[in-house]
Formats: C-alpha cells, structure tokens, sequence
C-alpha cells in the first residue's frame, strides 16, 4: 500500500478529504483551529512535491445550503497555514467547480464548498417524517443512485485519493470510503494524520507492553459499554470514573444524593464487576468524592464517600483517596488510555480530579510509558493543564476513535487497506 512518504505527488491531483469541521464563533471566526493544523503536514507535502490539491471537507450538520456553515469562512486560515493563495469553489460538484479544478496547477491548492451541502455525502434523505415508511424507503433508493453519481463526479477530479480525516472514518460517506472505490491500490492513501491516528490505536490496543491501563470517563455506562467489554479482554487495570461512579456506587448500596445516576443501568454495572473478576482484571473505581451543594462552581462543597453522600449533593470530582488510588496504578503502567475526565473539569474546583490523573500519565510517560489520549473532553483536559505536548499521542477522533477502541473495522480505512 502506498503511503504519503513513498508517493509521488508531482503533476498530481489529488483529493484530499480532510476534517475541517472547526468551531466557529457569532462572527465566523474560528476558535480552535486544532484540525485545520493537525491536515497541512498532508497538504503541504503534495504542494511541495509538485501537486495540486482539491481539498473537501464538511462543516457542521447543514440540512441544506447554509452561509453559517460554508467553508469560506475558515478559507483565509486555510490559506494562511498552507502558506500558498488557496481557490475557493462555491459548490463542491457542478461545470464550475470542474472548470476551476481543471485549470489547477502543480502547487495550487482548492477548497470546495461543504460536502454535506448535499444530501448524497452521507446518503441519508432530509425532510421526511420517520413514520412514512414507503416513502423513505423509496427516498432511500433514488438518493442511493445519485449518491454513485454524486461519489463519481468527485472522483474524477483526481488522479489520486488521500484520506486525511481521522473524525469521519467511522462514517461510510460518499468522500469518507465510497470514493476511494474509483481509485486503484496505487492511487489510494492514507494522510499523515490518519496514518498516525491509526498507528497510536493499534499500538494501544493490539501491540501492547503490560501493564496496560484505560482510564474510562464520562456520565453514563451506557454509552460505554461495548468499549469496557472490549477492554475487559486486553487490560490490565480498567479505572471508570466521572458520572459512572455513582452508577456503580449505587448498585452496590450506595446512597449517592442527587448525584447522576443510570437506575436502568445498576444490573448492568453489577455484571461488568463480574465480568472484570472473570477475566481477571483489576477494576479500579472510585472510593471518595469532592460533593457539591448545586452544580456550579462557585458550589459549597465537602468530600464523601462515594457511597454515603448527603441527600441535596452531588459528586461532581474525585477525592483525595481516589486521586492516590488511579495516580499509583497509572504511574506503574507501561500502555495508557485515557478517554473521558473524572470530574467536571470545565469548573476550575472540580478539575483537581482530572489534573491529578493527567500529571500521573505525563509522569508515567517520562519513564516509557505510551500513553494515548482520546475523546473531545479527554483532549481539553490535556490542553487545559498545558500536557498535550507531554503525552505521547493525542487523538483528534470522536466517534471514530471510540469505535476502533470497540474493536470494529471502520469504513475509511477498511476503503484504503481493503481489511
């Protein structure tokens, strides 16, 4: 298989999807640039090798045509980091956009319009109701058919398909995966960024120095239970924390005052202690917590057990005895995840929790240790407390990084790899 550094890009065109769906502010300015910079590696080596670009992205969820989400906006930094006067297409298929990717030179670079102005992108109908059966059936159907010739027209305007955006892997798109069906072995490749992303998960999760620790945050079991029965089978120490704790605390008694709670979930979170015992994992929750008498910063707050908080407060960071507890079993681990804070980090007095572990994971990386941060809040913990840099790997992936750690086969890499 091909790959960026083996590739030889000059008198190329190439289509590049990327993953600029970047925050905007009230005035379209852009607020965090991160993915944006995370591509021009990519961009700038085909530039460099004598390349031109046409670059496609989404931006947001439109349902249609929208200014607020136009790419046009975020053109200016664009072509500011790749350092070259970078076009702009006002729509990303149609006899103009043709035209303007036809006159491309060797060193020119185009963005097109958002992708998902379209329908065909993700091949999803808009604007019919859930319960008219039949016609979404047969909406499905004709948008199936202008979804091959919407990936088709995209198709044509390259000699060679870069998939640079690790943030829509998970998702079978028309730019995403289906594309890459009109380019052969030879002419189909991973951007830097993909490949780095792809090469940190499966250090992680298939080429793994024991110890190995995950650190799970987040409020709900529920949305984490297939990752914890997949790490169930590879770890050696599982930490949950953040909202889970109490999930937890109360299905073994706990009284937990109004802390957040999944009542539908304790069968559950009693099944995955079983099944860590089963398999000979060492389950790691939490045993005190910081409490709060409102969720608000500014909250009067104590500690508690986990299991014994006054009616009329919450949990909302971990304790003293808990921060002990993860940092020794973080700092004696040779392969770390972390996806998920352990307490409301937003709130500065309810970060202590979040910085604690984060601190055991640099330290633990400075003694060898791979460590791989993952997930939206995961990733502002680190930027917050400044360890981004000290880490050995932060993932730019959501959904798609949280479904390879479930172990499933995403179609923007299964498009290029063939597996």
């Amino acid at each position: 298989m091909q790959t960026m550094d083996s590739f030889n890009f000059a008198n190329k065109k190439a289509f590049v999807r990327v993953d600029f769906n970047v925050p905007l502010d009230d005035n379209f300015n852009i607020t965090d640039d991160t993915r944006i910079r995370a591509a021009v590696p990519t961009l700038k080596k085909i530039l460099k090798d004598g390349g031109s670009v046409i670059i496609g992205s989404h931006l947001g969820r439109p349902k249609g045509v929208t200014d607020k989400f136009s790419l046009k906006h975020i053109l200016p930094r664009v072509s500011e980091l790749l350092e070259v006067d970078v076009k702009f297409a006002e729509d990303c298929i149609g006899e103009t956009t043709e035209a303007m990717v036809a006159a491309l030179h060797p060193g020119e670079a185009l963005l097109l319009e958002n992708l998902r102005f379209y329908a065909e992108e993700e091949g999803k109908p808009r604007g019919l109701a859930a319960d008219a059966t039949e016609e979404v059936a047969a909406a499905k159907k004709a948008l199936k058919e202008s979804q091959k010739e919407f990936t088709k027209k995209l198709a044509t305007y390259a000699d060679v398909y870069v998939n640079d955006a690790f943030g829509t892997a998970h998702r079978a798109h028309a730019s995403t995966a289906l594309i890459a069906d009109h380019f052969d072995s030879d002419h189909k490749l991973f951007g830097y960024l993909l490949q780095n992303e792809i090469t940190a998960v499966e250090k992680v999760m298939k080429d793994t120095e024991k110890p190995f620790t995950a650190i799970m945050g987040g409020s709900k079991v529920s949305t984490k239970i297939e990752i914890i029965k997949n790490l169930l089978d590879k770890v050696d120490n599982l930490i949950l924390a953040g909202g889970m704790t109490y999930t937890f605390a109360k299905a073994f008694g706990g009284k937990i005052g109004n802390s957040i709670v999944e009542d539908d979930k304790l069968d559950l979170a009693r099944e995955l202690v079983e099944l860590a015992k089963e398999k000979g994992v060492n389950l790691v929750l939490a045993t005190d917590t910081k409490i709060a008498d409102s969720f608000s910063n500014d909250a009067k707050t104590d500690f508690a057990s986990v299991k014994n908080i006054p009616d009329g407060w919450e949990g909302l960071d971990i304790g003293p005895e808990s921060e002990k507890l993860f940092t020794e079993v973080i700092k004696n681990s040779k392969t770390i995840l972390w996806n998920g804070p352990v307490g409301v980090f937003e709130f500065d007095n309810f970060a202590k929790g979040s910085l604690a572990v984060s601190n055991a994971i640099v330290e633990a990386t400075k003694n060898g240790a791979f460590s791989l941060v993952g997930g939206g809040d995961s990733v502002a913990c680190v930027n917050k407390f400044g360890h981004a840099d000290q880490v050995s790997y932060v993932s730019t992936g959501g959904g798609a990084l949280l479904e390879m750690i479930e172990g499933k086969v995403l179609p923007g890499i299964k498009a290029i790899r063939g597996y």
